[in-house]
């Protein structure tokens, strides 16, 4: 029996079997001998979810040997990739064919499959998260029949698969329109939150990715504009040395001291809630967009998010700051605001609405409880979606309530998997 533990040691697992499939046939092999023997069966991803959504104690399957581009259209920009290529694999490959991906979030250790089935994304009021790109998916159904599913071809199981929780199929390869490779240009410095809030709208409308920091307890915040650069400019990255103390040293091991330091001592938190957003500093940029969009995350935390309407942003974070004073425990983390386009994926986040997204955060280790739920209750008041990665409690009669197209997800699921070979009891609470 092997033991499973995801990235922030939220969710863990004890599955009978781990089977580790080499072919599209191996995968369809796994799913069949499962449904024939009543077995149910969860695809892990790279644990970089923090709910239990890849948790099961009978069958795992880990693509970890399933990795790839299996084909490209460099002329139409169409990559094919399969579905356990992690993001940092695929940026790199994609960065040696000229090409690159429209949208990225900060976080690349992801497999391409598990980013988009929980509707990870980026930031860009121009944008949506990283399922619209895709234009293409090839699926294990519950039968060990493998399908493709596209705008043209089964066009429901596509609006529905793109962000899947993983609950209709194995995604076997994802097909994605990416774009030739630019460079952004990166804008990152300390600002008064007053200011950031009071320009937010004009802020990300006249950026193409924009997103601050705000630290509690400080009067600053840490906004980060990045900027495509004309066709054929030249990167100009920071230096090695000034990489390595900025993202190694201060935004990691010193960022990390801190937390710890406030763990140990919770009277500590406050007075360095302060320091850190004091202590922020500005730099300015340019390199090809994978290397501005992603930061090296070393600092474990948990995390909650969701994604409001964005007309409602400030009313939001009007509440969260009156909150955060009145917790018993303080926060060490900082809260990230980002905003995304609306689109037509029926569990996306972002579906129908331009969007918000709001995430708080904690240390590993330290009480969040009262402060995700408080946080929860203020999203929600605003209609907000959380998130399907990351830390709610919502149930499907709360979610059916948030998302238009939910029934209609159901229906596809009880096509595809009537007998719930993809389920466990994470999509039992969120889907019903």
């Amino acid at each position: 029996m092997t033991r499973w533990t995801n990235w922030a040691g939220t969710a863990t697992a004890n599955p009978r079997r781990v089977h580790t499939p080499r072919s599209v046939a191996e995968i369809a092999s796994v799913v069949t001998n499962a449904a024939v023997e009543n077995r149910r069966v969860r695809v892990w991803g790279s644990g970089h979810s923090f709910t239990p959504i890849a948790v099961t104690e009978s069958d795992a399957i880990d693509l970890r040997n399933w990795t790839g581009v299996a084909s490209v259209d460099k002329p139409a920009g169409s990559v094919t990739v399969r579905a356990g290529t992690t993001l940092r694999a695929l940026n790199a490959e994609l960065d040696r064919l000229g090409l690159a991906m429209t949208n990225l979030g900060d976080i690349d250790a992801q497999t391409i499959a598990g980013a988009v089935s929980t509707g990870t994304h980026g930031t860009g009021a121009r944008f949506g998260g990283l399922a619209t790109q895709i234009t293409a998916l090839e699926l294990v159904l519950a039968d060990g029949s493998v399908v493709t599913c596209s705008a043209e071809r089964r066009p429901d199981l596509f609006a529905a698969a793109r962000v899947g929780l993983g609950a209709l199929g194995v995604i076997s390869s994802v097909t994605l329109k990416c774009e030739p490779a630019y460079v952004l240009a990166a804008e990152e410095r300390p600002e008064p939150l007053e200011q950031v809030l009071e320009t937010f709208h004009d802020q990300a409308d006249s950026n193409d990715h924009f997103e601050f920091y705000w630290f509690p307890y400080g009067r600053n915040a840490l906004v980060k504009r990045n900027n495509r650069q004309p066709a054929g400019s030249e990167p100009r990255p920071l230096s090695k040395a000034r990489q390595f103390v900025d993202y190694r040293i201060m935004e990691n091991t010193a960022f990390g001291t801190l937390c710890r330091a406030g763990r140990a001592v919770p009277g500590l938190v406050r007075p360095l809630g302060r320091l850190a957003s004091n202590l922020l500093s500005a730099r300015e940029y340019s390199d090809r967009s994978h290397r501005v969009f992603v930061t090296h995350r070393a600092v474990r935390f948990v995390e909650s998010e969701f994604a409001v309407p964005r007309e409602s942003v400030h009313d939001v974070l009007a509440e969260l700051r009156a909150l955060v004073p009145r917790l018993e425990n303080p926060v060490a983390f900082p809260v990230e605001v980002r905003v995304a386009a609306a689109d037509d994926i029926w569990l996306s986040t972002a579906y129908g609405r331009d969007s918000a997204y709001i995430a708080v955060h904690q240390f590993v280790g330290m009480p969040y409880r009262e402060y995700f739920a408080g946080f929860a209750a203020i999203a929600g008041e605003a209609g907000g979606r959380p998130h399907w990665g990351k830390m709610h409690d919502l149930d499907a009669n709360a979610l059916r309530e948030r998302y238009p197209r939910f029934d209609d997800f159901l229906k596809v699921r009880k096509d595809v998997d009537p007998n719930g070979v993809f389920g466990n009891e994470y999509l039992e609470r969120v889907l019903g």
